[in-house]
């Protein structure tokens, strides 16, 4: 293994905090090459008026090898 950087990025879903994780990945994948780990640092949620959960938040550390 060589050099890793660690980067931080928000994502959300509708549908969960798992989804959120995994739309977090695809994205930063797009632009960023040889993605190693993704750590869930924190979760959150967004509460509506009726008490339903309509948005699951997650930040992640992503590092990524430098090549």
């Amino acid at each position: 293994m060589g050099v890793l950087k660690v980067i931080e990025i928000l994502s959300s879903s509708d549908v969960s905090w798992e989804e959120a994780t995994r739309k977090g990945v695809a994205e930063a994948a797009k632009t960023l090459k040889h993605i190693r780990s993704a750590y869930v640092q924190e979760q959150s949620a967004v509460v509506n008026d009726e008490g339903k959960v309509t948005l699951y938040r997650v930040n992640l550390k992503l590092s990524f090898e430098i090549k």
